[in-house]
Parts: C-alpha cells; sequence; structure tokens
C-alpha cells in the first residue's frame, strides 16, 4: 500500500513536467513531421494542400539543402575538434596544477556566462574587414599588409573558419569543465602505477586517460555536436549564412525558406530530415565512442 502511495506521490510530481515537455517539445515535433507532408499557405490560416513526400524530394534535390548540409558536417567537425583538443589540454594542465588551478578555472569559465548573440557581435568587430581589431594587431606586428589584408567574414573559402572562432572561443570552456570533471575520477593509483612502470606521458594518455575518459567523452561529443550543428544566432549576427551562402548551415537555411521563401512545408521536411541525421548522429557516436559494457565483455 505504501509503495503505490510512493509511486502515485512521484507520478503527480512527475505530472507537470511531463505536460510541459508534451506540450512545448513533444506537439511541436509530431506538427513538425505532419506538416512536412503539406504545402501550406504562409498566410495564417490559409490552405495546406497535402503533397505527400513532394516537399521530401524538393530539398533533397535542392543545390542550396546539400550544400548547407555539407556545411555543417564542416562546421560541426571544425567547432567540436577545436573545442575538444583544448578543452582537453586546459583539462589535463588544470589536473596537474590540482588547487591551484581554481583561480584559472573560475576565469576560464567567463566565456560561457555570455549570450552566444553577443559573442558573435563582439567576433563580428573583431573580425570585419577594414576596421577589424585582430587585422589592425596582424599589421602593426606585421603580419598583414593592411587592415583588410585577411578579410575574416567576406572570403567565402576562410568564413567557415572565421564564424566558427566565437563558438569555439565561447564553448570551449564546457568542453573543459566536463572533461576536468571526468579527469577526477581516474583513481590516482592507476596513474601512479603507470609512472611506476615507466610509462611515458602520451602513453598515459592514449592507453590509461582517454580510455577511462570515454563515457564522459562520448557525453560531451553528443552534446557540442548537436548544440554546434544547429548553430544560428552566433553566425546570423556576423554574416548571415554570406557571402555567396559560403556560412549558409543547415539551421539558417530552413530559418530562410520558412521567413524569406515563406514556404512552411519544405522548411519543415528539411527540419525533419535535419533532426533524423543527428539522432542518427547521436546514437552511432553513442556506440562507437561510448560502446556501453564493453569492458564487462
Amino acid at each position: 500500500m505504501g509503495r503505490m502511495k510512493d509511486r502515485a506521490f512521484a507520478l503527480a510530481m512527475m505530472a507537470p513536467a511531463a505536460l510541459f515537455l508534451g506540450a512545448f517539445v513533444l506537439w511541436p515535433l509530431v506538427k513538425l513531421v505532419i506538416d512536412s507532408f503539406f504545402d501550406i499557405s504562409p498566410i495564417a490560416g490559409g490552405p495546406r494542400t497535402f503533397i505527400g513526400l513532394d516537399n521530401y524530394r524538393q530539398a533533397l534535390h535542392s543545390s542550396d539543402f546539400t550544400h548547407a548540409a555539407v556545411r555543417t558536417i564542416e562546421y560541426t567537425a571544425i567547432v567540436v575538434t577545436a573545442e575538444f583538443l583544448l578543452g582537453l589540454a586546459a583539462a589535463l594542465l588544470f589536473s596537474m596544477l590540482g588547487q591551484r588551478s581554481s583561480v584559472f578555472r573560475t576565469f576560464f569559465l567567463y566565456p560561457l556566462m555570455i549570450a552566444p548573440i553577443v559573442a558573435g557581435l563582439l567576433w563580428r568587430f573583431l573580425l570585419i574587414d577594414n576596421i577589424g581589431m585582430v587585422n589592425e594587431l596582424l599589421s602593426r606586428v606585421g603580419l598583414g599588409s593592411s587592415a583588410d589584408a585577411i578579410g575574416w567574414l567576406s572570403n567565402p573559402h576562410i568564413v567557415l573558419f572565421s564564424v566558427a572562432i566565437p563558438d569555439i572561443w565561447l564553448t570551449t570552456s564546457f568542453m573543459t569543465l566536463v572533461l576536468f570533471a571526468g579527469l577526477q575520477n581516474i583513481p590516482a593509483e592507476l596513474i601512479e602505477a603507470a609512472r611506476i612502470d615507466g610509462a611515458g606521458s602520451w602513453r598515459m594518455l592514449t592507453r590509461i586517460i582517454l580510455p577511462l575518459l570515454r563515457p564522459v567523452i562520448a557525453v560531451a561529443l553528443i552534446v557540442r555536436g548537436i548544440d554546434a550543428a544547429k548553430a544560428f544566432d552566433i553566425i546570423l549576427i556576423q554574416t548571415k549564412g554570406g557571402p555567396d551562402n559560403a556560412s549558409q548551415t543547415l539551421s539558417l537555411l530552413i530559418y530562410q525558406t520558412m521567413v524569406r521563401f515563406r514556404e512552411p512545408g519544405l522548411a519543415s521536411a528539411m527540419a525533419t530530415m535535419y533532426l533524423v541525421a543527428m539522432l542518427v548522429v547521436a546514437v552511432v557516436a553513442v556506440w562507437f565512442i561510448w560502446r556501453p559494457g564493453a569492458e564487462q565483455r
């Protein structure tokens, strides 16, 4: 009887959160998928015509969609790789310093408190041609011929790397925090035993630290990978997807399809494929990076 009361009490406590998730997460997702099968008028209350998979065919045959997908993969790879390498290096450094790193860790986490749109606006002013501080500093130290020598945000060949800089600066501290927390759970006896056995730093990193950090790395990469793949405001504020759509990711394309071109059905189809792709990537990442239970087999 007591168990039934406890279970009823637990369900009652979870009900508000379940209702909230159902209303603001589950139903919008269901409506997104449903809308992807219709040709929808952009006018509120306008006609809806069922067209089956036509929106999906149109999206898959669109060069804008395929190019935006490739750029999204490239952007995500740039951001996550840079954040993981920098975050791992910082986490290892903080771990070696121990309590002496507490002040540095505090300052290192400051960028994480800045809103992405603010970070994008800040780096836009730093990288913009002619008046950007980065080009001005490079020219003054002799690494650039003039204040507009490098078109960080106007050169289609490097703009994707340029718009990734604010994202890397903003959230490397998150990767560091997660990896540092994982390092604290590695038994010190293992590290000490490896040192006694004569293992070098590289061998300890690749044979002991990284394998033990595998679940933490999986979580960090999946969370940051999904977050980077849906980057929107940080790119919109810098380039709006330009120049020549060179920094247009899927999130920007879906937004422009919905708002500028006023095709809600096509935008819903693109968003549905985008969502499914991210789910597949997350499952594959968990399987190959984490491989739960692999240590017991």
